[in-house]
């Protein structure tokens, strides 16, 4: 190489790589560096091709001048066979992800030994910006998900968010999942899943995978593995002995779907033992590696701790829930006491006189059919009461499931309306039928419906009017109460679903915070208007029950 050539070549290089460092974004970098390796090397075209999944070519990527026609045919073999050189076409190899990644090429010129070397010093400089921009794009990822884990998400958000991290990182093509473990048994629950290949939801939430010992004891481990399928089946990458792991998460049903040939599996685990997996696939063997597994190793420590803490805040919610419907129960009793002494204390004398009647001989059957209708309505009102408050107290906390709100509303005013009755508090009920079922359980809807109606009873004492109106908004189910009592102060209406706040003297402060639980976990939304002396209004909106609902 004659000293000027050399000039040229270093002058070049310097800037292509000045340039490459103000770039912000691998794209951009590929279609600057294309551009300017194009006419340093006076081509008459140019492309960056990537080496296709699985090997076997190259697929265009960016072309320069753009519509121009390149022939890729020669790279057929590649990675394993590389062409034989020629004076008209060029190529250098591309890194990315630690590993081959694609190649520049360059055809319509003479080219020469010195031009194959200039051209590789250009794509490895072009591969190290790259890999540099990655290496940005990994730490803001990681940055992000750290945000949100303070943000204290609700678990479904959080997990989402630490799946679409990892897919912005390893470009994965099948899938990516997370399986929380359960219970003492060896079984993992699909959480969370994030499909490449279509759109719509996942069928595979809530389902529960068991473990042989040796699958257990490599989760334990805390080792990430990889596994490649191949014709006689799955393949570790390392050796590692691990059960029948990749076998238990292979769930997705042959010829419904792309099948995975390779998987990534990273466990996290506390003191305690395994909490669960990150599992990611592609669709390719041979497409994920230890730069991938390295990318998913650093999300370990924070999910690990994220999950967990989720966790516990998920067993509190419930713990809550039963304590308020505990607190809830007292209350009722409380509440109608009253009405089931005077419903009882109707029906003693009726009694006493029919048997005073009956042992005289002088029973007047028109008399004792009245006496007994009397009777009958007095048990009524009881076993409604009752009947409601069994209902109420046999209910588990469940957060989801599917829940009838005619039920639920009807089993709330059993108990509730006759108390209201005598307070002088008129019920108005107006539900829109047909309403779908709502994604809450029975007994949580049943408990938002007595909180939600006992605070407007409570807002009465001096009587008013209490409507409650349901109606199906597009696939929502949008619930109304309003009452006419006190209302809430202003500045107490921003607190007022605040754990342990209470403005009453006896309360909990758990009732509207119970509320907003349920319907936080259902991906509802629970709004409060009021002004006082002018009543309160509560409007819950809660998403219809799905098929595969419990």
């Amino acid at each position: 190489m004659g000293p000027a050539r050399e000039l040229a070549s270093r002058r070049f290089l310097f800037e292509l790589e000045a340039q490459l460092e103000q770039v912000r974004g691998p794209e951009k970098a590929l279609r600057l560096a294309l551009r300017r390796v194009r006419e340093f090397f006076r081509a008459g075209a140019a492309c960056i091709g990537t080496l296709k999944p699985g090997g076997g070519g190259v697929e265009p990527l960016h072309v320069h001048p753009r519509g121009a026609a390149v022939d890729l045919s020669r790279y057929a073999g590649l990675p394993r066979v590389r062409p034989a050189p020629s004076r008209d076409a060029l190529s250098a190899p591309l890194e990315r992800r630690e590993r081959a990644w694609g190649l520049i090429h360059l055809e319509g010129g003479e080219f020469d030994l010195e031009s194959r070397n200039e051209l590789g010093r250009a794509a490895t400089a072009l591969s190290k910006a790259i890999s540099r921009m990655d290496r940005v794009r990994i730490a803001e990822v990681r940055a992000r998900i750290d945000r949100k884990i303070l943000e204290q998400l609700r678990p479904k958000d959080l997990f989402y968010q630490i799946l679409d991290g990892l897919r912005s990182l390893t470009r994965y093509d099948h899938s990516s999942a997370l399986l929380i473990h359960r219970g003492d048994r060896e079984n993992l629950e699909l959480v969370a899943e994030q499909v490449a290949w279509r759109k719509a939801p996942s069928p595979n939430i809530g389902r529960t995978f068991s473990l042989d010992a040796p699958a257990w004891a490599a989760l334990g481990s805390g080792a990430i593995l990889g596994f490649d399928r191949d014709g006689s089946g799955w393949r570790e990458w390392n050796g590692r002995a691990c059960g029948d792991l990749p076998r238990a998460l292979d769930y997705n049903p042959a010829g419904e779907a792309p099948r995975e040939r390779c998987v990534l599996c990273a466990p996290f685990a506390t003191r305690t033992g395994p909490l669960g997996l990150l599992k990611v696939a592609s669709r390719h063997p041979g497409t994920l590696g230890p730069f991938e597994a390295e990318l998913v190793e650093r999300f370990l420590p924070q999910a690990a701790v994220a999950i967990q803490n989720l966790e516990r805040a998920t067993s509190f919610e419930i713990g809550m829930l039963e304590a308020e419907k505990k607190h809830a129960m007292a209350n009722l009793a409380r509440g109608v006491s009253h009405d089931v002494h005077n419903a009882l204390g109707a029906v003693l004398p009726l009694v006493q006189q029919m048997r005073a009647e009956a042992g005289a001989g002088v029973l007047d059957l028109s008399v004792l059919g009245r006496d007994l209708e009397q009777l009958e309505e007095s048990l009524q009102v009881c076993r409604r009461i009752f009947g409601g408050m069994l209902a109420f107290a046999q209910g588990k906390a469940a957060l989801l499931g599917r829940g009838n709100v005619a039920r639920a509303v009807q089993s709330t005013l059993a108990i509730l309306e006759q108390g209201m009755r005598r307070d002088n508090i008129r019920v108005e009920r107006d539900l829109v039928e047909p309403l779908p079922a709502v994604r809450v359980s029975q007994s949580d809807l049943e408990q938002l419906l007595l909180n939600l109606s006992t605070n407007a009873r409570e807002a009465m004492p001096d009587g008013g009017m209490l409507s409650l109106r349901a109606r199906p908004v597009g696939r929502d189910v949008e619930i109304a109460l309003r009452d006419t009592g006190a209302g809430i102060a202003p500045e107490h209406l921003a607190r007022v679903q605040e754990p342990f706040f209470t403005t009453k003297r006896h309360g909990s402060g758990l009732g509207l915070s119970v509320c907003r639980s349920i319907v936080r976990q259902a991906e509802g939304t629970l709004e409060i208007e009021s002004r006082v002396g002018s009543g309160t209004r509560v409007l819950v909106r809660l998403p219809a029950a799905r098929e595969d609902d419990p």
